[in-house]
């Protein structure tokens, strides 16, 4: 048998993985849906031609590729998009920036989130995303959709493990900070955790020596510091706008707590940090 035949004889409701692409979505993934227009493919170049003023949030989180497609069905049109954002972390990244606080989560892939008119979630690398029109609510068919995709995206559905790190106690936000944590632009990209006494965060280098370097640059922007004994290096400091500070590096991790409550000392809860950082 010849690759066309071959190829001919392969089922239509799969989700296509073109080597090194995004997967592509396909309408036959949930019976009765038809495609409706041409597939869709947008990299970092030219995604603001499909999502003008929103494309920028995406870029932000390290976004490659998308591939997308419109699916009809009657009435109702559901816009279904893939995006690879390159790994699990800015993956999972998007979708938090992305979901509504004030809705319930949904149990898909690594997390997910379903309101009446749309569907997001997070799987591996990748970002899936739908959005339903016209009004009206489709929870019951974007339960079905989300089903289908979480079958047919590849990935883990695990959560990034820099989560389990933070204390869950007294936690009103953890998320991926793509650039500038604490609002620091030496601090590229790393995981801040939002605590009614200040903030906790660790920051990803390439290197050991690039972390060490970061630290140097860290202890000339704050000025006065003070050692401190946690990890492979630290030191304390206060900042005018952070509060204090313990701020140490465990390997290529840059990490610690921001604490603007009074009396409490952020070396101990940075110690109990570094233990957990694998």
């Amino acid at each position: 048998m010849n690759r066309l035949v071959i190829l001919l004889f392969l089922p239509a409701c799969f989700v296509a993985p073109a080597q090194d692409k995004t997967p592509a979505p396909s309408c036959a993934l949930v019976a009765g849906w038809t495609q409706a227009g041409q597939p869709r493919t947008y990299t970092a170049d030219n995604l603001f031609e499909y999502m003008d003023g929103n494309a920028e949030g995406y870029i932000q989180y390290n976004f490659q590729e998308m591939r997308g497609v419109t699916c009809k069905k009657g009435e109702t049109t559901f816009v279904v998009d893939i995006s690879d954002m390159s790994d699990p972390d800015f993956a999972y990244g998007l979708f938090t920036s992305n979901r509504d606080l004030r809705q319930p989560a949904y149990k898909v892939g690594a997390g997910g989130q379903i309101v009446p008119r749309r569907l997001i979630f997070a799987k591996g690398q990748y970002y899936v995303e739908i959005a339903a029109n016209p009004e009206g609510d489709y929870t019951a068919v974007l339960q079905q959709w989300a089903a289908a995709l979480e079958k047919a995206v590849p990935g883990g559905n695990s959560v990034p493990p820099a989560l389990a790190w933070f204390p869950p106690e007294k936690q009103q936000t953890l998320r991926l900070v793509p650039e500038s944590v604490l609002g620091l632009r030496i601090l590229k990209r790393g995981y801040m955790a939002q605590y009614d006494f200040g903030k906790a965060f660790v920051v990803f280098e390439d290197t050991p020596a690039s972390a060490a370097d970061v630290m140097q640059k860290l202890k000339a922007r704050f000025g006065e510091t003070t050692p401190a004994k946690v990890a492979d290096e630290a030191f304390q400091a206060t900042d005018k706008y952070l509060g204090r500070m313990c701020v140490f590096r465990k390997g290529r991790y840059i990490a610690g707590y921001a604490v603007t409550a009074e009396n409490m000392d952020p070396v101990a809860p940075s110690v109990q940090l570094a233990a957990k950082i694998q």
